[in-house]
C-alpha cells in the first residue's frame, strides 16, 4: 500500500525517530541506518528489532560463533538486555541517519523512505569523543551520512577517511542485514568482520 500515487508528500504522516540514541560510555564505532521498520515488526524495544533482520544474528555469529546467542530461545524475538549489554561492552554506539521520515510505500524499504530530517550526525560525533569510525548499513544511510559531512560513498565493504573537528575518521558502508539484501548471512558477516577487525575490536 503507498499513500498516495500523485501527492505522496502531501499524504504519507511525517514519522519522528522512536528511539534515542544508544551512546556507551567510551564508544568506539557509531553503526548508524536509515530509520526503523514500522513498530508492527518490532521484536524488541532497540535497534534492529525486526526479528527478520540478521544485524543481531551476525554479530551472534562473528563474536561467539553462535548466531542464535541474541536469540530468546523458543520466541521470536532478540533478547534486548543481552544485545545492549553486548553494545556497551564493546562501544558499539546506534542511532539512524534520519530523525524524520516519509514511507511513501507499507514498507521498511530504503526506496521508498523520503528522509525529511536528517540526523544531526555532528551533534552525535561530539558526544563520542572517542569514537574513530562510523559504519552506515545501507545505500540510503550512505547517501545521507555522506551529504552530511561532506566525504564521498564508498562502495559496500570498502572504507573512506574524513576529518571531523581536529579528528580523523573512518566511514565504513557495510551491505544491509536485511535479508532483502541478496548476499548470504555468512558472507555479510565475513564484511562486518574486517571491519571489527581493523577497528581493533575483533581478534
Amino acid at each position: 500500500m503507498t499513500c498516495g500515487a500523485m501527492n505522496e508528500r502531501e499524504i504519507c504522516p511525517v514519522e519522528r525517530h522512536p528511539l534515542t540514541p544508544f551512546l556507551p560510555a567510551g564508544c568506539r564505532l557509531l553503526m548508524l541506518g536509515s530509520f526503523p521498520p514500522e513498530r508492527r515488526r518490532w521484536s524488541m524495544e532497540f535497534y534492529y528489532p525486526n526479528f527478520n533482520n540478521d544485524m543481531w544474528r551476525i554479530m551472534g555469529l562473528l563474536f561467539y560463533g553462535d548466531r542464535d546467542r541474541f536469540v530468546v530461545r523458543g520466541e521470536r524475538r532478540f533478547d534486548r538486555d543481552a544485545v545492549e549489554a553486548f553494545c556497551a561492552e564493546r562501544g558499539l554506539g546506534l542511532y539512524d541517519t534520519a530523525s524524520e521520515v516519509r514511507r511513501l510505500a507499507g514498507n521498511a524499504s530504503d526506496k521508498f523512505l523520503e528522509v525529511v530530517s536528517p540526523t544531526d550526525v555532528g551533534s552525535l560525533l561530539r558526544s563520542v569523543p572517542e569514537c574513530r569510525a562510523v559504519a552506515v548499513t545501507g545505500d540510503k544511510a550512505a547517501e545521507t551520512f555522506a551529504a552530511a559531512v561532506g566525504c564521498g560513498r564508498p562502495a559496500v565493504g570498502g572504507a573512506v577517511e574524513f576529518p571531523f573537528e581536529g579528528r580523523a575518521l573512518r566511514l565504513y558502508r557495510m551491505p544491509s542485514s536485511s535479508r532483502a539484501y541478496p548476499l548470504a548471512l555468512e558472507r555479510k558477516a565475513a564484511v562486518y568482520g574486517e571491519m571489527f577487525r581493523t577497528e581493533g575490536m575483533l581478534p
